[in-house]
């Protein structure tokens, strides 16, 4: 579904009003909207069942961490180990035959990577809660793993955070940087601010309403809810929309926000 007049490639999380249909939404509201909307879509209640054990995926390409991560969770009373991945065409084969609660999800591997394989099974609206496992992720991986759907981001060198990430995910919320977030959109504007620091804004040739309109793309509002922030018709959003693309020279909505980020145009937005 395109949301305006160039076609929209990710429905996901970060963008959290992509899907919505409500006016008079304020951006703090559409993240909780969109979690309603999952939990919907999925028959997920964000309440984990005290008394079930729940079911994990490891997607790694490297036997010594499936086997390490394995262990730790075969060990504890509320995961268990339902199947392994050595690469992202194997994961998304694996998450349609077991249906796991969470998928643990590396960055690199072979085949498929993982961003790829995110984006694959964000298209098939998987009902796997992902959380990004991986050695090394930049806040660019971060920003385009939430907009593809991932819950979490952990880093293999906190493993000791691994069950806390899981139960985050499991309770409806996020795990970011080593703490659990409820608000995405928080979690972004963090985000945005250590991609842009030290780094001087450019225009490129934008309007102080096209970089404000920018700004709340990045928020993840849809057109209706970035028109009635602004107070102006959805059809001047979508023209607006259309010269940013044509000045930027990106294509759709998820680059767009990276763009944005790694540009420091978003905190332009806010100044």
């Amino acid at each position: 579904m395109a949301l305006f007049d160039r076609p929209i490639m990710v429905r996901s999380p970060a963008c959290v009003a992509c899907l919505c249909m409500w006016n008079q939404v304020k951006v703090e509201e559409c993240a909780l909207r969109w979690a309603t909307f999952v939990a919907q879509m999925t028959g997920f209640t964000g309440k984990p069942d005290p008394g079930k054990k729940y079911s994990v995926l490891l997607a790694d390409d490297d036997p010594i961490v499936r086997e390490v991560v394995g262990a730790r969770l075969s060990a504890s009373r509320d995961f268990r180990i339902i199947g392994e991945a050595h690469d992202g065409k194997s994961a998304i084969e694996q998450v349609e035959k077991l249906h796991p609660d969470v998928l643990l999800l590396d960055l690199l591997m072979p085949n498929l990577p993982g961003i790829e394989a995110l984006q694959e099974l964000s298209a098939k609206r998987t009902k796997a809660r992902t959380i990004v496992f991986s050695a090394s992720v930049g806040a660019q991986q971060v920003v385009q793993a939430l907009q593809l759907g991932a819950r979490g981001i952990l880093s293999k060198n906190n493993i000791a955070q691994l069950e806390a990430a899981i139960h985050s995910v499991l309770n409806g919320n996020y795990w970011v940087e080593g703490r659990e977030e409820a608000d995405i959109g928080k979690v972004l504007a963090s985000l945005s601010a250590s991609m842009g620091t030290g780094a001087q804004a450019r225009d490129y040739g934008l309007t102080h309403r096209e970089i404000e309109v920018i700004g709340l793309v990045t928020e993840g509002c849809s057109n209706r809810e970035i028109a009635s922030r602004l107070n102006i018709t959805e059809d001047t959003v979508k023209r607006h929309l259309t010269n940013i693309f044509d000045k930027v020279g990106m294509s759709t909505r998820l680059e767009l926000a990276l763009f944005a980020l790694k540009n420091n145009l978003a905190a332009s937005s806010r100044a």
